[in-house]
């Protein structure tokens, strides 16, 4: 059976790409490669919303400026920093728990889209600056 599947991926691989048709390429599982697309989204999405909720909470604004250190850029350190230790732990989660398996790429993608035009919108002058 392993045999039948090398030759149907090859055949496919032949059709979309007829130079990797020869390679004999073996199946491999799309869930690691899901996994960094809605992480992106996860960690873009986190920044749009960190950069809106310092506007609304006060609290929150102070939280993120600790992060700064000396550098002297506000709550800019803290929004970033948060946002790339979200896509990281949601990227080493994703990929762990979609090892070796083939999640609905097609909706995934569609997920991580919206989360990344959400976060875009949350990074937004004129939005964020409507909740000051």
């Amino acid at each position: 059976m392993n045999n039948i599947q090398s030759q149907t991926v090859s055949q496919k691989d032949q059709e979309v790409a007829p130079e990797l048709g020869g390679l004999a390429l073996a199946p491999r599982a799309d869930g690691p490669g899901a996994a960094a697309i809605l992480a992106a989204g996860i960690g873009v999405f986190t920044l749009g919303l960190l950069t809106t909720l310092a506007v609304i909470s006060a609290s929150l604004k102070g939280f993120l400026e600790d992060f700064q250190g000396s550098v002297g850029v506000g709550s800019l350190a803290g929004k970033t920093t948060v946002a790339v230790v979200a896509w990281l732990v949601a990227w080493a989660g994703l990929a762990f728990a979609w090892k070796g398996k083939n999640p609905n790429v097609r909706r995934i993608f569609l997920v991580a889209l919206v989360l990344i035009v959400l976060g875009i919108i949350g990074t937004f002058p004129p939005f964020f600056e409507a909740f000051e």
